[in-house]
């Protein structure tokens, strides 16, 4: 299992999708699973501050986890959200959505059990510190608030950066952090390549390439 953890457009979600792929590992986005909650929300017309509605509508609607290609997908109530999860309701209301505490709890007990289908990396802002804090593998890909803007208007997204890091650093319930014993990147001036090849050198010096017998 090894988590990779880092504020939004940070370049996590590319370095962990690559990393899973060159180590035969399966990928798995958490953030997209507060996504599809946010568009629940979105689709029921109810609003992210309404913690009481948000969660009644998760607890009635049935959510249904799959690997394909080694990724995880997901549905719920028979739809698979993914080509709404980067929509403009979504970008603004994820925040508040992830600060609820029972849709935290709700979604971490699903992450816990994806480790029993197969060898994992896990992305999102609370793998390593609180999903799977016993993990020996743990990242935090960090970059400039500059950086991160840039990335984000490259891929025609229009985050508040600043909103979202203060959001999502000082929400009661599992906030992002760095987790002590977790190696931080920051990839401002690196390539993916770059970062994955920095993980795969401190994944190497922890034994855990020589165990899978790969280079």
């Amino acid at each position: 299992m090894i988590a990779i953890d880092g504020p939004a457009a940070s370049g996590k979600s590319t370095v962990a999708r690559k990393l899973a792929k060159r180590l035969g590992f399966s990928y798995v986005n958490s953030g997209a699973l507060y996504r599809g909650i946010a568009w629940l929300a979105g689709e029921h017309h109810i609003g992210p501050n309404d913690a009481s509605a948000v969660c009644g509508q998760m607890r009635k609607s049935v959510f249904k986890f799959d690997l394909q290609s080694k990724e995880l997908v997901f549905s719920i109530d028979g739809i698979n959200p993914e080509a709404h999860l980067r929509n403009e309701q979504v970008n603004q209301t994820v925040s508040s959505i992830s600060a609820i505490a029972e849709v935290r709890e709700f979604l971490v007990a699903h992450l816990r059990t994806f480790l029993s289908w197969d060898d994992l990396v896990m992305e999102g802002r609370d793998i390593g510190s609180i999903v799977f804090p016993d993990t020996l593998y743990k990242f935090y890909i960090d970059a400039s608030l500059e950086v991160r803007a840039q990335r984000r208007a490259f891929q025609g997204q229009r985050d508040d950066l600043f909103y979202r890091d203060r959001a999502d650093s000082s929400r009661r319930s599992s906030p992002l952090t760095i987790a002590e014993d977790a190696h931080v990147i920051d990839s401002s001036s690196l390539t993916i390549d770059g970062v994955v090849g920095e993980i795969v050198g401190r994944l190497k010096m922890k034994g855990l390439l020589t165990a899978l017998r790969l280079d």
